[in-house]
């Protein structure tokens, strides 16, 4: 897949596009691109892709919104589609001025080559989010390009949605999340140092910053992951929360990872967790010796949850 940051000097013609912000690459966006490709085969035109740098919550606000990919993981998810360019915008408050016609005429039209348009359930686009399927269709200037609408993909009356997803995991619930995302959630990060306390206990454990303030932490709990490491897999059991046991009265939430059959030093090393299964709710447990025990549970919960994979 290429990746072309902007829209100048593209040389593309005969392109079958699509738009969106496509956070999370989930069931409804897989089946919207799945179009895109089917068509760009049947018009022998390339495939492609355009989405944006900045989520346009985030740059209008009023509040900031958590995110389900980063564009690293927006770009690795889309090109295993088989799409054949991706197209990243910087969505800024001058570029919100654009209206819908005009971003269709002067930027896929013009700069894209975009011969077909294949529009998302329920999308919108341009200034205020004016511009609906029925708007761009009605748009004067395009000179026969095809304007189509993908079906959405749901799950009982609602559509999958990017909000759908975020809530649950929000809620813990990794299985319903990663049913509609179609693949298990991630979440990456530098190994920072810790308290060690986790060592004290016979549990190492690794703490993990985000590599992006805007990614989505799922909620507090404890759950079966699979963990990148040092370039191999690895079965771990992860907490987040605010350690209630060991740091009463905390608010600060944590996430570290305990990582199965593993002793090397990853100071300042990426990891990258998969979440598998939710394990149970984070609990405050009477003493240390209490929270090792439960821990032991742990562990062998997540080899007998991960054996399964």
């Amino acid at each position: 897949m290429e990746i072309h940051r902007g829209h100048r000097k593209l040389n593309l013609t005969g392109s079958v596009v699509t738009v969106g912000v496509f956070d999370g690459v989930h069931k409804g966006h897989r089946a919207l691109i799945d179009n895109v490709i089917n068509a760009s085969r049947q018009e022998n035109g390339p495939s492609v892709v355009v989405t944006f740098k900045q989520h346009p919550r985030n740059v209008l606000g009023p509040a900031s919104l958590q995110l389900l990919t980063t564009i690293e993981e927006k770009i690795s998810l889309i090109e295993d589609l088989g799409v054949e360019h991706m197209i990243i915008l910087d969505f800024n408050h001058e570029f919100s001025s654009t209206s819908a016609c005009d971003f269709v005429r002067k930027v896929l039209k013009d700069q894209v080559g975009a011969r077909h348009l294949v529009f998302g359930y329920d999308h919108r686009i341009g200034k205020d989010g004016e511009g609906d399927f029925n708007t761009i269709k009605n748009c004067t200037g395009l000179d026969g390009m095809i304007v189509t609408q993908s079906d959405g993909v749901f799950e009982g009356s609602r559509p999958v949605s990017s909000s759908m997803i975020r809530n649950a995991l929000l809620e813990g619930d990794i299985d319903h999340a990663n049913s509609l995302l179609a693949y298990n959630y991630t979440l990456s990060g530098e190994v920072m140092a810790g308290r060690k306390l986790g060592r004290v206990l016979g549990f190492p454990t690794a703490n993990i910053k985000p590599g992006d303030s805007h990614k989505l932490i799922p909620g507090n709990g404890v759950y079966a992951v699979e963990v990148i490491a040092d370039e191999a897999r690895y079965m771990g059991m992860l907490s987040i929360g605010t350690n209630p046991t060991i740091n009463p009265g905390n608010r600060q939430r944590s996430i570290e990872v305990h990582i199965l059959d593993f002793d090397k030093d990853i100071y300042g090393q990426k990891l990258t967790v998969i979440f598998r299964k939710r394990l149970r709710d984070e609990k405050k447990f009477s003493d240390m010796q209490q929270l090792a025990d439960q821990m032991e549970a742990d562990r062998l919960e997540t080899i007998r949850q991960l054996d399964k994979f």
